[in-house]
């Protein structure tokens, strides 16, 4: 077989160290440990308290008692999977006891949260005897929608999940076995694919008999490796037909009719090495028998089989991963456990089966095949990774897993007939599974359905920029429109190279502005609009060959694009002076930023995030109206605050005089929708604090809040983003009469593509 082209794997990195101290601060500081329970309906007055208990809880508990299935509408249960342990088999480390296991199991189920969004809370049971363990578990079941069992010693922990497996309608994952199959069977599918071979025809090695190993081995046989294909070892040897010692009915399952006897034996022409065992138990002479484009996945924590630099210097066809952070290619169980719990929960499963976990494993390896975007550049210190040797498995930080797992692994239930709540449009799933990490893309999602029914002309101004490279070819596969990129062609076909993108095709388009013969056009159309400022015709050309926002600018308002987006080498103010030279406000209407924030599940618009220093009382009114504007534009009923530092008239101050001024010519103009103002953020925001002016003409906690200057309303947005956690996305350019929107300097892919759009959007059509 021919050897594969190696592309550069990513460097090895030293994992940080890390000293006892600094573990125990972590865990000591604060509050204790690493979770707390959070309420989610409000308890703030006395018809909160009864209605969350007595009187008001008695009603969910007769419609649980009538309908036990109720219990997944009115309670917690699902969304709740429990982390239980004894503490037999902690990490590394043995039998350390259930408490000794608490650190674990809280970490476990923090990880459940920050990935999939799924309440999870660590259960330590204080025995060793299977009987109690299971009859404990059994018991409690009924409170959770999954059970996550960890730490468990061999080979109890196989029969622990499977008495409650078949006791309990409800998922149970020993997490050690099935999640590190998952993570392996993802990485083998990709190494595979990379050196073309079928599952059906490689030969594997797997050292190791524990939990993992088995479920290794048991998951690549039921997605098609066959039976005889796989040799399993363990400190004895070969687990082959007739051998007597050491033996159990778990690795007998897997014993198979051969004359090896040896680990080295078996490793003789082996295609994959599969390493669940101690380090260096794969020596250099072995890995020299294995054929050719070996496949090691070295899984011994902390320390290898053999290292990736040991391999290195051995061959140079060898495709390598392990369990360590600190090498590519990690063997990492948050890449499955949360994903797969989220799909299954979803769905009310009543197990997860062998198909859930092929489609959880497919699922891995399809994502690490995509181009990756920034968010996964940046979770890797800024180098992009490239499907490759170096690249099989994807990055646990990567965002786009919450909405690629979950889905294939809930499609699997339904079609596999264990899902108890089908869910009809995978489409609609995949969005409200992408908000639970990215709380905006709801509201962004139904922008970008609307531009797929009317798709629009886009101009990239700054195409020789990787990332604008990449946002334009994600706008055209996500089916917006035609990008077209404006740059020199040498430069663009260079940043495509280092993006890893491909360009040849007919819904982009690339233009060099020197080149272009619409140029004379362009320039005879700024020579009408400048001759009176001072320009010459020359002086128009000049800026149409060189200034790319001119140029798309004037491409755009003669009608050859629908919108451009720019910004990503120029500050906000500088793109928005070229723009302007060429497009003018919409009759009516006044050119203002607004921001879209997201913050703890609410809404909300602010402005002017962009244009107006220190607006006088009609700029105030007027971006009140634009910002209630888009606000409909985004589905959204507005209700306008006029903020100030004061609340109607308390205490007064000059400024607060000008946002009351405001207030009153909105009242002249007649307009449609909710306003009130002069007051405090606090009073716009909080319900109770309103109820304290019953004038206040807001029927609900406002939407969009105008600030009273432009420095208030950037300083609040960013302290939003930096301290509340909020989301923001903007300022979305509003007032031009043309579709134009301004990205941050050196913004990330997806928000170029957010940004184009909403600029597609605002185009209209």
């Amino acid at each position: 077989m021919n050897k594969p082209h190696r592309p550069a794997a990513p460097s090895v990195s030293k994992r940080p160290a890390i000293s006892d101290s600094e573990a125990l601060d972590f865990h000591a500081r604060g509050r204790p440990g690493k979770l707390e329970v959070t309420p989610t309906k409000p308890m703030a007055t006395q018809r909160d308290l009864s209605l969350a208990y007595s009187p008001g809880v008695a009603v969910p508990v007769k419609a649980i008692a009538e309908r036990p299935e109720a219990a997944f509408d009115y309670t917690a249960r699902g969304n709740m999977v429990a982390v239980i342990s004894n503490g037999t088999a902690i990490l590394g480390l043995g039998n350390l006891g259930a408490l000794a296991s608490k650190p674990v199991m809280e970490g476990k189920a923090v990880l459940f949260k920050r990935f999939a969004d799924v309440d999870s809370i660590d259960l330590e049971v204080d025995t060793e005897d299977m009987d109690e363990f299971v009859n404990c578990v059994r018991l409690l079941g009924p409170s959770f929608g999954g059970i996550n069992l960890e730490d468990i010693r061999a080979p109890d922990c196989f029969m622990i999940e499977d008495r409650l497996r078949e006791a309990l309608d409800i998922p149970v994952f020993h997490d050690d076995q099935h999640g590190t199959a998952i993570i392996a069977a993802a990485g083998l599918i990709n190494a595979l694919h990379l050196t073309g071979r079928d599952l059906r025809d490689v030969k594997i090695v797997c050292n190791g008999a524990g939990a993992a190993a088995i479920a290794c081995i048991e998951l690549v046989k039921a997605m098609g490796v066959p039976h005889d294909n796989v040799i399993l070892c363990d400190t004895k040897g070969v687990i082959h037909q007739g051998r007597g010692t050491g033996m159990n009915q778990w690795k007998s399952a897997h014993a198979i009719a051969t004359d090896r006897r040896t680990l080295a034996d078996a490793m003789e022409g082996a295609d994959v090495f599969f390493g669940l065992s101690v380090k260096g138990a794969l020596t250099a002479d072995m890995v020299r028998s294995m054929a050719d484009n070996p496949i090691i996945f070295a899984m011994a924590n902390p320390d290898p089989e053999i290292t990736p630099e040991e391999v290195a210097e051995i061959r140079d066809d060898a495709i390598i991963a392990t369990g360590r952070s600190d090498y590519p290619n990690q063997v990492n169980n948050v890449l499955g456990f949360p994903y797969i719990f989220r799909g299954a929960l979803d769905v009310q499963a009543t197990t997860i089966n062998d198909a859930m976990k092929a489609a959880a494993a497919n699922a891995i390896a399809e994502l690490a095949r995509e181009d990756v975007p920034d968010d996964v550049a940046i979770a890797y210190g800024g180098t992009r990774p490239r499907f490759g040797p170096g690249y099989i498995i994807p990055v646990p930080f990567d965002p786009r897993l919450i909405s690629a797992i979950p889905v294939a692994v809930a499609r699997a239930a339904m079609e596999s007939g264990v899902a108890r709540r089908p869910i009809a449009d995978f489409d609609a799933y995949a969005v409200e599974l992408s908000a639970r990490r990215d709380p905006i893309a709801a509201t962004l999602q139904r922008i970008f359905d609307r531009v797929r029914r009317n798709p629009k002309r886009m101009f990239f101004t700054e195409a020789e920029e990787e990332q604008v490279v990449r946002a334009a070819v994600s706008y055209v596969n996500q089916g917006l429109g035609t990008a077209i990129l404006l740059g020199r062609e040498n430069l663009i076909a260079e940043a495509a190279r280092n993006a890893g993108v491909d360009l040849e095709r007919d819904d982009i388009e690339i233009v060099n502005a020197r080149l272009s013969n619409r140029a004379a056009a362009y320039a005879d159309h700024l020579y009408e609009r400048l001759q009176r400022d001072g320009y010459l015709f020359r002086d128009c050309l000049r800026m149409v060959n060189n200034d790319r926002n001119i140029f798309a600018a004037t491409a755009v308002a003669l009608g050859d694009a629908d919108g451009m987006v720019t910004g990503v080498t120029r500050n906000y103010a500088t793109a928005l002076s070229d723009v302007r030279r060429v497009i003018d406000v919409r009759p009516g209407h006044r050119v203002v930023g607004v921001s879209l924030a997201l913050c703890r599940g609410r809404t909300v618009l602010v402005a002017d995030t962009a244009v107006h220093d220190m607006p006088t009382a009609e700029e105030l009114a007027d971006i009140a109206e634009e910002a209630a504007g888009m606000a409909r534009k985004l589905g959204y009923e507005p209700r306008v605050a006029m903020l100030a530092y004061s609340t109607f008239g308390q205490p007064q101050s000059e400024r607060s005089n000008s946002v009351r001024d405001a207030v009153r010519m909105l009242d002249k103009r007649r307009v449609d929708f909710e306003y009130d103002g002069e007051m405090a953020a606090d009073v716009a925001l909080n319900a109770e604090l309103m109820a304290q002016y019953p004038f206040c003409r807001l029927s609900a906690p406002a939407n969009v809040l105008v600030m009273p200057a432009f420095h208030s309303a950037s300083i609040a947005t960013k302290m939003l983003q930096e301290l509340g956690g909020s989301t923001v996305i903007g300022p979305l350019l509003v007032g031009l009469n043309k579709s134009v929107q301004i990205v941050s300097l050196n913004a990330r892919d997806a928000d170029i593509v957010n940004m184009a759009a909403i600029a597609a959007y605002n185009a209209g059509g």
